[in-house]
């Protein structure tokens, strides 16, 4: 048995990478960038007024302003601005030659004559100036960014609008336990459904990656080995939940062996998730995961998410932050790393969820986030900060 940084260490260094492909930018949303964005021209474009109102020089502002035309967005001006003149301008017009700021219409008034008035001390220019976003030629986006609705935009704005992503990675699922029936059938008495497969399969969505479910091998050798063999002919990665374990007719990691996947380790020192096996086949990378629902989700979020960004290129870090513990918490044994479901509360503190152990796959549904609680501690105090990683 292993400790889980070590597990971890194994995992992330696998040396597995996607292919890249072109898409439309439209088409991007949560995949990973695979070069640079450049913008092809300076954003923004020209110098643009920020507000309603009228283009004039800051040395005129002390007079009655002459307006010598009316200027859209979309439209060029037509005229230079010259002394003690103005041009009734719009939010995101270009500003005029000659001009330096612009005033807010709320901050004017028309005089009888039809001039302009500032009637507030000066603050602000209101403008917004040529490449002060981004200068032509100027990298946006990196590769490896995981791209956002934000991004959407900025591709948008700089033209892109075919742009290099990485391909996804392809994950096969199969559940593994002649106990296991379909979701949508009625279990007997000495049966379960199938929860995992499903609960994968939607994790693997969440990451970008493309899944595909190869469904329930029963308590048999060669049957196991069949679907492992055509998943991992098909797939970047392999999941395999159930059979690993050390009973009678837990012979997952045996079937993978002789498949030709070398077992680069198959016990980890974390709770829960102790059976966690992963291994490597030279198409494929995989991993057998314990059959209790808890614990293949979070081995899912611990080991496979971070190796499925990896391999598309993507260094992604879980989101952490800091609060208090709201209560006390005690666990009876501290051999081995242990992560906990835990609620925000109102107060800002976090407190660990009700938790019957890694069949209670409810207890995650009610859960914000896990903390983790290290090897040989057994207590954690109230007001007792810790890092809450959310799910």
């Amino acid at each position: 048995m292993i400790e889980f940084q070590e597990a971890f260490d194994i995992v992330t260094s696998t040396d597995l990478r996607a292919g890249k492909e072109v898409i439309p930018w439209t088409r991007s949303l949560n995949r990973i960038l695979a070069s640079d964005v450049l913008s092809d021209m300076d954003l923004p474009p020209f110098d643009k007024a920020a507000v309603d109102g009228f283009a004039c020089r800051k040395e005129d502002l002390a007079n009655d302003l002459e307006i010598i035309e009316t200027i859209p967005a979309g439209i060029w001006p037509s005229r230079k601005i010259e002394r003690n003149q103005c041009s009734r301008i719009m939010t995101g017009a270009p500003v005029p030659e000659g001009a330096d700021c612009v005033l807010m219409v709320e901050d004017t008034l028309i005089t009888p004559s039809g001039r302009v008035r500032l009637t507030i001390p000066f603050k602000k220019e209101n403008m917004a100036f040529r490449g002060e976003d981004a200068k032509k030629g100027e990298v946006l986006l990196c590769p490896g960014r995981l791209i956002s609705p934000q991004d959407i935009a900025v591709m948008a704005s700089a033209g892109k609008v075919n742009v290099e992503v990485s391909i996804k990675v392809r994950i096969g699922v199969a559940s593994s336990g002649s106990e296991l029936v379909e979701p949508e059938k009625v279990p007997t008495r000495s049966q379960i459904r199938n929860s995992n497969s499903s609960q994968l399969m939607a994790q693997i969505e969440r990451t970008g990656a493309t899944g595909k479910y190869y469904g329930i091998a029963t308590d048999n050798e060669d049957q196991t080995f069949e679907i492992v063999k055509r998943a991992i002919s098909e797939n970047d990665i392999l999941i395999v939940t159930g059979g690993v374990s050390m009973g009678d007719f837990d012979f997952v990691p045996s079937v993978l062996e002789r498949a030709g996947v070398k077992i680069l380790f198959s016990r980890v020192a974390v709770q829960p998730g102790k059976p966690t096996t992963f291994g490597l086949h030279p198409e494929a990378a995989v991993f057998g995961l314990p059959g209790n629902p808890v614990s293949s989700f979070l081995q899912f979020e611990l080991l496979v998410r971070p190796l499925v960004y990896k391999m598309m290129g993507h260094d992604w870090k879980p989101l952490e932050f800091k609060m208090p513990m709201r209560e006390k918490f005690e666990r009876r044994y501290a051999d081995r790393l242990a992560f906990i479901p835990v609620r925000i509360t109102g107060g800002g503190a976090v407190t660990p969820v009700e938790y019957h152990g890694s069949a209670h796959i409810s207890a995650l549904s009610g859960a914000d986030g896990i903390i983790a609680v290290p090897v040989g501690k057994n207590i954690l105090e109230r007001g007792e900060i810790v890092s809450v990683r959310p799910i």
